[in-house]
């Protein structure tokens, strides 16, 4: 019978000093392979696998799109690119963002539960709003086990709380016993077979009258009881919680280039009434007072709404 082997771990703001403490508590002799996201901005550079690598026993790097899974490595996904799990071996994939970001912990955790089943134990740990949610509900689903920080002892708390919220979590424990727990989960006896586990339905979505915040086009949802997914036909998909995100954002730009675009408009129209005859050029600048007071009413309501979020 297979062991537990796979060890998934997500992670956002707050989640580098949880990487370390949870990376540099392993033992060097666990016959088992570690797998990270962490939340990164696209162009920047991740120094993440030389941190951990520095502070662990275990060498980690952003592994080659295809390489073949190897135990005792630590696989971090690198800036820009989905992390996932494929027969034996990585996959590196630029595709929709999930969650608003990619890097995204759900597609991670769903292939590792959809390719190793039992064998899986999803981590998540600090960081913002609700990636990993999902992905643990699919692990559980296909006999994994679950495994979250402690929201209480998480630097930013709200993926801790999500993930326990839906009632699926195993163990929810302080950093500071928790490279214990894997390294005690790793070390148990055989895993359970498949057969008997409840294994995840195939997600059925109905047309909602909402736009992807992405991409604008037309949003499905589907809702299982415990979690609301909305997702586009490009794919990229959300969360309640990371759509409300994606959403305001999406909103705020909007806004800031309504008001470049009046603005812009102001200037023109008082650069060409410096050329025309008196009547049309009062016109004019009326014109552009008019689009300047518009400009000065979104900018307002874009500065109170940041104050009110403070």
């Amino acid at each position: 019978m297979p062991e537990r082997d796979i060890t998934v771990i997500g992670a956002s703001a707050g989640g580098v000093e949880a990487l370390k403490t949870l990376i540099s508590g392993l033992p060097a002799d666990i016959r088992a392979s570690f797998f990270v996201v962490l939340h990164f901005p696209p162009f920047e550079r991740s120094h993440l696998p030389e941190i951990l690598s520095r502070v662990g026993r275990y060498p980690a790097v952003h592994p080659a799109h295809g390489e073949s899974i190897q135990p005792g490595r630590i696989y971090v996904a690198p800036p820009d690119r989905h992390l996932l799990i494929k027969s034996g071996r990585i996959e590196l994939w630029r595709g929709p963002k999930e969650n608003y970001v990619r890097p995204a912990v759900d597609p991670l955790f769903r292939t590792a539960a959809q390719e190793y089943g039992p064998r899986v134990i999803g981590v998540v740990l600090s960081g913002m709003l609700d990636d990993g949610t999902a992905g643990l509900i699919e692990i559980k689903n296909k006999g994994g086990l679950a495994v979250v920080q402690d929201p209480d002892d998480a630097l930013f708390s709200s993926m801790p709380k999500s993930a326990l919220s839906k009632d699926h979590v195993d163990y929810s424990v302080k950093l500071s016993v928790m490279p214990d727990l894997i390294t005690s989960l790793l070390a148990d006896s055989p895993v359970r077979s498949a057969a008997g586990v409840a294994m995840t339905t195939n997600d059925s979505y109905v047309p909602v009258n909402l736009t992807c915040p992405e991409c604008r086009g037309p949003l499905s949802e589907s809702d299982d009881g415990s979690l609301t997914k909305l997702r586009c036909l490009v794919g990229h998909a959300y969360s309640i919680e990371s759509a409300v995100a994606a959403h305001a954002d999406a909103q705020e730009r909007a806004l800031w280039a309504a008001i470049v675009s009046l603005e812009e408009g102001a200037l023109l129209l008082r650069k060409a009434a410096e050329r025309s005859e008196r009547s049309q050029a009062n016109r004019m600048i009326a014109q552009a007072e008019t689009r300047q007071a518009q400009a000065q009413v979104i900018r307002k309501m874009l500065e109170q709404t940041s104050e009110e979020l403070l």
